[in-house]
């Protein structure tokens, strides 16, 4: 495509089913179809691509190396997706006119990338939206000797929030469960880490329900939907599956 050879941005990604959590190369390029064809011979984790160009033609590639940057600090601060990148590095250098451009063609590029299925800017917890002010959430709490763990409930499942506070060992009931390689891959990806006599999550993680969140944290088999509570003491189960009761009166 005659595209190809523009100025542009990139985000390769890796989101197949089967991976917990997916992964995000954020790049910038004089000539989108080179590079898109190098990353095929040399960067393996990727399936899907995603480029961003101008219509016009009219990015550059001051352009093209703050959005490279904003993007990779933004998409770490969110914690959704493993940034290939690894951190932001330094802030080019960016008139602040053309830096006005950018933040407002990001604006539209973080819209566009969302919509298309890869929600790379989103945090997993409501209230840490950069940029924006905080929102209400919905946060439960499992608390024991052995564990200390925040979680925030979403459309999306329990999200662990980073702090919690995990227990080491892990319970009979667990053993045998797809939830040990998970709490193995989790420490190898460098979400949790063993600190004094804990292990510690290191950024928000994800889980589809409050069971398998609950059971990571107190190492055992659990029912999510009554571990869980508020900070009145009220269990997620009765604050957000049972009917509320009618009280009016006639």
């Amino acid at each position: 495509m005659p595209e190809a050879k523009q100025v542009g941005v990139y985000f390769l990604i890796n989101d197949d089913e089967d991976q917990d959590y997916p992964a995000v190369y954020i790049g910038q390029t004089g000539g989108a179809g080179k590079r898109l064809s190098e990353h095929h011979k040399l960067k393996e984790f990727w399936n899907r691509a995603l480029v961003v160009v101008s219509l016009t033609n009219s990015l550059t590639q001051t352009h093209a190396l703050y959005l490279e940057w904003l993007g990779i600090k933004l998409a770490n601060e969110a914690g959704r997706y493993k940034v290939e990148n690894g951190t932001a590095g330094t802030k080019p250098h960016t008139p602040a006119p053309m830096e006005a451009d950018c933040q407002e063609i990001f604006d539209t590029l973080r819209t566009l990338v969302a919509t298309l299925g890869q929600p790379v800017f989103d945090p997993l917890s409501k209230g840490k939206v950069a940029g924006t002010e905080s929102v209400e959430a919905d946060t439960f709490y499992l608390r024991s000797t052995k564990y200390d763990a925040v979680g925030e409930y979403t459309a999306e499942g329990m999200v662990v929030l980073k702090g919690s506070k995990a227990r080491i060992d892990i319970a009979t009931s667990m053993a045998q469960t797809p939830l040990v390689p998970k709490r193995q891959g989790l420490i190898e990806d460098g979400a949790l880490k063993l600190e004094g006599d804990f292990y510690v999550f290191q950024r928000d993680v994800l889980f589809k329900s409050p069971s398998g969140a609950a059971a990571m944290v107190r190492g055992a088999s659990s029912n999510g939907w009554v571990e869980w509570v508020s900070e009145t003491g009220k269990t997620l189960d009765e604050l957000k599956r049972q009917a509320p009761v009618n009280k009016s009166v006639s």
